[in-house]
């Protein structure tokens, strides 16, 4: 007896379809799954990872900014001394420290008594304040919010002792970061090898000439800085001298620090001078006010376009928003190294991204030099 032999119809409802035969989607396969689920398991790891070292990415930073002002002296020294690179490196933080030094013991016993009369005449400061809002029948609201301000800077005074193990802690970082720049600065062509390394073939070119991008960034923002810095606690110290408000001297420091952080610290060194400018006469902390708008006028149209034509013309919003994000993401350290962190960043998204990716013809702060 023969199987008998059946003929196809013809009818395409006969056919089964092709997906009721094919073998299970490969991302159900079990080996899939278990590829998936450890590189999402990484992710999160390095994630982590990243946000639990973000203090130490920042000190490896200001280690590496620190580096490129010691490497670009001893270049200086080196090239007017024919000195090896290892004794010009010596000599240049050596005179660093004598220059620090010296201004310390010229300086340092009356700097510390100005700071000393900032620090004992805002509590009185903020109480004039109170009464000439009280005087004026400013609403309760504002004077509760001075007393809670006087409040608080009597609680801060009385929690030095706090604040000295936290100022151990900061000289260990500094500590930290100086030694680590010299390392850097000793040898910088070993950490920039080692990095090329880790880069694709194809990409090294680019990542090099980034890399020189960020050092003439830098490099030209510290000088531009360094200058506009100087500049302002001078005219800070001479105003606020003419006008009387005391302990002009450590205002006119605190000034030419805070200038460092772009848009936010002119406000942040305005706020004790116009308290302790309180102290002589409402109208000394209006003249006062005025000072500063007048310093900040001659600090954006002269001082920054300086800095921008030495390093790169980065637009003021975007330094803005870039002080705000660093101290969102890295604290009080990310608000201090706000600028030279943008100015990296900025040149490394014009040579990257810009000019190599999309190809576009544009003018990097390394064609300037």
């Amino acid at each position: 007896m023969t199987t008998p032999i059946i003929e196809p119809t013809g009818d395409p409802a006969s056919v089964p379809p092709a997906d009721a035969i094919a073998p299970p989607p490969a991302a159900f396969r079990p080996a899939r799954i278990a590829a998936a689920t450890v590189t999402i398991i990484a992710i999160v790891g390095v994630a982590w990872l990243f946000i639990e070292l973000t203090r130490f990415f920042m000190l490896v930073f200001a280690s590496l900014i620190l580096a490129v002002i010691f490497s670009a002296l001893t270049t200086r020294v080196t090239a007017a001394t024919r000195m090896p690179r290892g004794l010009a490196l010596l000599l240049s933080i050596l005179a660093l420290i004598g220059v620090f030094a010296g201004a310390f013991t010229l300086f340092g016993t009356q700097m510390a008594g100005e700071f000393d009369t900032i620090v004992k005449s805002i509590p009185p400061a903020i109480t004039q304040v109170d009464a000439l809002l009280a005087r004026f029948g400013v609403s309760e609201g504002v004077r509760e919010l001075l007393d809670k301000g006087s409040s608080g800077v009597s609680r801060l005074m009385s929690q030095a002792g706090g604040y000295v193990l936290a100022a151990g802690s900061g000289v260990a970082d500094f500590v930290l970061v100086f030694v680590g720049a010299i390392f850097i600065a000793s040898d910088p062509a070993v950490y920039r090898r080692g990095l090329l390394l880790l880069m694709p073939r194809r990409v090294e070119p680019v990542v090099d000439r980034s890399l020189d991008d960020m050092a003439h960034g830098l490099q030209g923002w510290m000088m531009g800085q360094a200058v506009s810095s100087v500049l302002v606690a001078f005219l800070t110290w001479a105003g606020l001298a003419l006008l009387g408000v005391p302990a002009a001297g450590g205002l006119g420091i605190i000034a030419g620090l805070l200038d460092v952080i772009p848009m936010v610290g002119p406000i942040i060194a305005a706020i004790p001078a116009v308290l302790l400018a309180f102290t002589v006469s409402p109208a000394t902390a209006l003249w006062t006010i005025g000072l500063f708008l007048i310093i900040q006028q001659l600090q954006g149209n002269f001082l920054q376009p300086m800095i921008q034509k030495q390093a790169v013309d980065v637009p003021p919003a975007v330094l803005l928003f870039a002080v705000v994000a660093a101290g969102t993401v890295f604290g009080f350290l990310g608000v201090l190294l706000a600028a030279p962190i943008t100015v990296v960043v900025y040149v490394a998204v014009q040579r990257i991204y810009v000019k190599t990716i999309l190809g576009k013809d544009i003018r990097l702060v390394s064609d300037r030099r």
